[in-house]
């Protein structure tokens, strides 16, 4: 098993947990939390390969994926009150696994042949809809127009990657500066409660 497949589940690891917990004021079912914690692991995913027409998805092509999406859904049923009360450190795992799927997304669909600009945009895709379909699904404003940065920490992120890649930067170097920047901007708009301009004056 190579560092970057660990990772990758991993974080469908840690998004399946960050979304069956967000179910707790809405009902208790289990099955409910499994499937809003999947849809958050894998929506932004195959939302890019379908997009691509890349088949079979991944989680359909790898079953350790759907595994690793069950296996955060019962951690979060077990560990419910603890994990509820453990804000910060999920924000810790959503923005790594943001960071890394950004860049995973951008790769995958420049291995597709797509142009630059189009690469970056799947990339954002791949980080944040699984979360904007898991808001939708339980009635919140979707994470993508909230105030705080978020989709852009993404975007910005998979320009970078894009300019290192332009210039040839060894590939595990470019990931990771590239991570590292949505996980600053990430975390500093967080802590200092930046946004961007309102577009209603």
């Amino acid at each position: 098993m190579t560092l970057q497949y660990a990772l990758e589940l991993l974080g469908t690891f840690f998004f399946a947990i960050s979304g069956a917990i967000v179910i707790r004021d809405q009902h208790n079912d289990l099955f409910g939390a499994t499937f809003t914690g999947f849809v958050t692991a894998i929506g932004g995913g195959t939302l890019r390969d379908m997009m691509l027409g890349s088949y079979p998805l991944v989680w359909i092509g790898d079953i350790n994926f759907v595994y690793s999406i069950l296996a955060g859904a019962v951690v979060a049923y077990l560990f419910f009150k603890s994990l509820a009360r453990l804000t910060r450190t999920l924000l810790v795992f959503d923005t790594l696994g943001i960071s890394f799927f950004t860049i995973l997304g951008v790769e995958k669909a420049l291995s597709l042949g797509v142009r630059p600009e189009i690469a970056a945009i799947m990339g954002m895709f791949s980080a944040i809809m699984g979360g904007v379909i898991r808001d939708v699904l339980t009635n919140e404003t979707p994470v993508l127009f909230r105030k705080e940065i978020y989709a852009t920490a993404c975007l910005m992120g998979a320009i970078l990657y894009l300019v290192l890649y332009r210039f040839d930067v060894d590939r595990n170097i470019n990931l990771l500066i590239s991570s590292g920047i949505i996980l600053i901007i990430r975390f500093v708009a967080v802590k200092y409660h930046l946004a961007l301009p309102n577009f209603k004056r």
